[in-house]
């Protein structure tokens, strides 16, 4: 990118002018008494005692956590935290953009800070900003530090719901080899769903089976050499790893309860799908609507029976390979420098796979001559003598699957380059500076294949024949496409190889995020106390700057949305980049120590000023209050504002179509009393508002595949978003129990002015009841009356800056450590517990204040909840170190609390009417076999528990009739693994 090569220059001037002015520094023996130990906690700069709390809640997942949890996927760690919500992940394929994201709080994980030892990652690729921990290495964790609420005052921009910090090990010295393998075991045993596979495969054995009783899938398997060395005067280190991942698909056909897309009526699911069918629907929509018979004759369509079945070819896990290789690296020249660096390279591919492309009613006319149509099928289209003699077109949309081609495949690869390069030191007795520079690009390359043109479409159903009477493409005859091949979808197997290397065409996109970060922070001993405190008042101030820009280009088929399969075009994305440029300051303020009834009291403040070169500043700040009136009971309060500017993706996006789901139209349907018969019953006058003609008021206006048109976009006038996150607690170390820690905080973070969509339900459902002309002018049908059927109907459903997120909850924390021989159990080893619950008390959105009603989804899923918001969940984990010498053992109870159908009315309060309380079991064990070798297994989910089905749970998040990116879809899953240490 041209444009950042200026700001390049000036981050390796600034870093490199650093290092060089240490370098030349005379150096120092270092002093022989050693400096007093300090921690860095997660949420400041400041460096402070060990026995410090943080005055925002921050709960921590060690790295004998990551050893029970068997992970190669951080997602997958991150997400059996109460505090974290469905995000970007592996079990997404429709939608999937090839990263892995976290969501806190459930605000969006654009709303989520993730940092790789308290420096941010960059973008995650050019189609997702949210941060990709994909790139950070499991075996390399140290710790993970998730820090509750805004946290923009310290870290910058972006930290709304809060922040995650992976802290990888230092200082490691000496070789390890780990090795894991993986994979989900699942007994198919639900006779319900089964009964439902057997009464359709009667009809339509090709798209209807019953997977094998038995599966063993989604193999995973992980290799990782890590490599430490210290320098031989004990300055330094180096440590280097290397890291290999591969992951096998999983394909919804091998589960029953995802083996076909599900409907529900009142007596429970039932196996529906999408009218884009096969063999093929022929649809006027206008009284004719017909398929293929077995004998090649034109039948009517039953929609109840001809649906096609586009469950069992999606992905329900992605397969994907991943390699990471990287060094953390430091060296103290003299106490008044200490160099520093790390690398990471990230080199990751994976498949998103759903159901085949085809023509989504994209062919709207046919010639009633087309020499490949029988007499009986244009009579069955209605097709008069004159008109097959005269060669008239007549309207006929065509829906019909590329079963032939197989699934549309979305293949996904990035390669991401992160560097940090540092010096920090002693500046003065108390006093200490740290400069640093962050560079960080991801590079991704798309390709979608096995999708259909839409322009070769038209061409490829028009036949003729020439002048030696052989059936071609019209457009060969006229010459405008000599390279045309008829796709024959009249008779059956009709359909060639030739015909499909000329309609499916690969839609291609290429396309790089860059990031740059300067920092340079002082920090120290004010020597300033307060008259009853005894620890002086210690601060950090600083500068950063920043900058984020993003390049991608797209074939031109990608750009004008001829992929049939994609519901509009992915736009290209011109060079377009920001600066920020920040000013902050911090500081630990003892007010009271060692006082009767006040052990300890102490404030923290932080200030920071962002300046953006898209023309708006923000100012961001905190306070924050420990009160301990004795040593073994401290209480905590914090106020934060934070804010986060709109990304790159958000301000220049360029607008397109896009799809949403939307379960009907409200304007359609039979009419009965003056209302149709759709959702709540719109009335004739209510459907004018939305443009509709009166003839088409009541007929068929609904997607058979549930998915609607808008247009989405970027807009470069966005606000910044603000929140306030409120948070206090308690911490309870009894000196009764040495090994108990309790805690319990409140938490209440609301966003305003937050940048999103007006929704295109809301729109369409607002413009309804209100007519306002802010939502119906919003709303373009087409000549049809549909909003999904040609590009001409849409909702428009661009980037502003729109209503509040608001949510409020309490976090309990508990830990507590046993020795059994205190109980009367000698010999019998000692026992951890370690529980983390969230008790969540509103999760609220105001899409526009005012006008839309607040939607308060705790306890509820589906519709405009989405994904499940449970009002309590767990974790709670016991680990008993056993008397057998190097045996470790450990148990793990997961929770998830019941969810109800948001909005559910008498239609709908049935089999979608609520998801019961979830629990998990998982089992995991370590053995120590000798001094070098230490060997781990388990099994998370042991019971190989199902998870809640719902037919409503739409694309994205929602895949084979559940969420599994919340609950454990695939059945149990088991791991082993070894690690060598030398």
């Amino acid at each position: 990118m041209k444009n950042f090569d200026i700001k390049n220059r000036l981050l390796m001037t600034t870093v490199v002018a650093g290092v060089a002015g240490v370098l030349a520094a005379p150096a120092h023996a270092q002093d022989a008494e050693a400096r007093q130990e300090t921690i860095q906690i997660t949420g400041s700069r400041i460096a402070v005692d060990p026995n410090t709390i943080s005055t925002s809640p921050v709960t921590t997942i060690d790295d004998i956590e990551v050893s029970l949890r068997g992970v190669t996927r951080v997602e997958d760690l991150i997400n059996q935290l109460p505090q974290a919500f469905a995000a970007q992940g592996a079990n997404i394929s429709n939608g999937a953009t090839g990263t892995a994201t976290v969501n806190l709080r459930g605000l969006g994980a654009a709303r989520t800070l993730v940092l790789q030892n308290g420096r941010r990652l960059p973008y995650g690729s050019p189609n997702s900003t949210p941060a990709d921990i994909n790139q950070i290495p499991a075996q390399l964790i140290d710790r993970v530090d998730v820090l509750t609420g805004g946290a923009s005052a310290v870290y910058g921009s972006d930290a709304l719901a809060g922040v995650v910090n992976f802290i990888l090990k230092s200082d490691f010295e000496g070789l390890r080899f780990d090795g894991s393998y993986n994979f989900y075991q699942h007994k198919n045993d639900n006779e319900t769903i089964q009964a439902l596979l057997r009464s359709r495969a009667a009809t339509n054995p090709s798209q209807f089976r019953i997977p094998e009783e038995n599966v063993d899938d989604g193999i995973g398997k992980e290799v990782t050499m890590i490599m430490g060395v210290n320098s031989a005067d004990d300055k330094g280190n180096l440590t280097a790893f290397v890291t290999y991942r591969n992951n096998d698909q999983v394909l919804q056909r091998d589960r029953d309860y995802s083996a076909c897309a599900f409907g529900a009526n009142a007596a429970g699911f039932t196996c529906a799908g999408s009218g884009t069918t096969f063999p093929a629907q022929f649809n006027n929509f206008n009284g004719i609507a017909l398929t293929i018979g077995p004998n090649g004759d034109f039948v009517p369509y039953n929609g109840n029976t001809g649906a096609y079945n586009f469950g069992p070819v999606n992905y329900y896990q992605r397969p994907d390979e991943r390699y990471l290789l990287g060094a953390l690296g430091r060296y103290e020249i003299n106490k008044h420098a200490e160099v520093y660096t790390e690398l990471n390279v990230m080199d990751y591919s994976s498949v998103a796979q759903i159901a085949p492309s085809g023509s989504f009613f994209s062919v709207s006319q046919v010639n009633c001559a087309n020499p490949l149509l029988g007499p009986q099928q244009q009579a069955a289209f209605g097709c008069t003598p004159a008109q097959v003699a005269n060669g008239e077109f007549i309207s006929m949309f065509i829906a019909r699957r590329n079963v032939e081609g197989g699934g549309r495949q979305d293949s996904i690869s990035s390669t991401s380059y992160r560097g940090v390069i540092g010096v920090r030191g002693e500046i003065v007795p108390g006093w200490e500076y740290d400069v640093s520079g962050v560079y960080a690009t991801v590079n991704l390359a798309r390709n979608y294949k096995n999708d259909f043109s839409i322009a070769r479409l038209s061409r490829a159903t028009d036949a003729v024949r020439d002048a030696n009477g052989n059936i071609v493409c019209r457009s060969v005859v006229d010459g405008t496409d000599p390279n045309c091949v008829v796709w024959n979808i009249f008779q059956p197997n009709g359909v060639t190889q030739a015909a499909l290397d000329y309609l499916q065409l690969p839609l291609l996109q290429d396309g790089n995020t860059e990031q740059q970060v300067v920092t340079a922070a002082i920090s120290g001993d004010t020597g300033v106390k307060f008259p009853l405190a005894e620890s002086t008042i210690k601060t950090s101030f600083g500068l950063e700057y920043r900058s984020e820009g993003i390049d991608a280009v797209v074939s031109d088929n990608f750009a004008s949305g001829d992929g049939a399969g994609q519901g509009g075009g992915t736009a290209p994305f011109p060079a377009a980049s920001f600066d920020i440029f920040d000013v902050f300051a911090e500081a630990r303020i003892p007010l009271i120590e060692n006082q009767p009834g006040a052990e300890l009291l102490s404030a923290d403040v932080a200030f920071r000023r962002s300046s953006y070169s898209t023309g708006f500043d923000s100012n961001t700040y905190k306070l924050g209050l420990e009160y301990a009136p004795m040593n073994s009971l401290r209480a905590r309060a914090s106020y934060q504002r934070a804010a986060r500017g709109a990304n790159v993706i958000e301000l220049f996006t360029a607008q397109g179509l896009g799809l949403y789901d939307r379960t009907d139209d409200p304007c359609g349907g039979p009419v009965v009393g003056g209302r149709a018969q759709n959702g709540a019953g719109a009335t004739l006058e209510q459907c004018r508002r939305t443009g509709l003609a009166d003839a088409r008021f009541g007929a068929n206006l609904d997607s058979p595949a549930g998915q609607y048109n808008a247009l989405f976009g970027g807009n470069p006038n966005l606000n910044p978003e603000v929140s306030d996150t409120y948070t206090l607690g308690v911490v309870f170390s009894p000196s009764f129990l040495d090994s108990l820690t309790v805690s319990v905080d409140y938490f209440d973070i609301e966003v305003e002015d937050y940048i999103s969509t007006i929704s295109p339900i809301t729109a369409l459902d607002q413009c309804l009841a209100t007519g306002s002309a802010l939502f119906c002018g919003l709303i373009q049908r087409d000549n049809l009356g549909t909003l999904w059927a040609t590009p001409a109907a849409r909702i428009l459903a661009t980037n502003v800056n729109t209503g509040s997120l608001a949510t409020t909850g309490f976090d309990f924390n508990a830990t507590y450590g046993l020795d059994l021989a205190d109980v009367g159990l000698a010999g019998m080893g000692s026992l951890d517990f370690n529980l983390v619950g969230t008790l969540l008390s509103s999760l609220e959105t105001v899409e526009l204040p005012g006008v839309t009603p607040v939607y308060d989804c705790v306890g509820q899923y589906g519709n405009q909840c989405g994904t499940p918001n449970p009002e309590w969940r767990h974790k709670f984990r016991v680990s008993w170190e056993t008397p057998v010498d190097g045996l470790s053992l450990a148990a793990t109870w997961r929770h998830f609390g019941e969810v109800k159908l948001f909005g559910q009315t008498a239609a709908t309060a049935s089999v979608n009417r609520k998801f019961d309380a979830q629990n998990y079991l998982d089992l995991a064990g370590s053995f120590q076999l000798n001094d070098t070798a230490r060997f781990r297994a388990g099994a998370n989910n042991v019971l190989d528990k199902e998870p809640p089905l719902s037919s409503l749970v739409g694309a994205g998040f929602g895949n084979g009739n559940t969420y599994p990116q919340v609950y454990d879809a695939l059945g149990r899953y088991v791991f082993m693994g070894v690690t060598f240490d030398f």
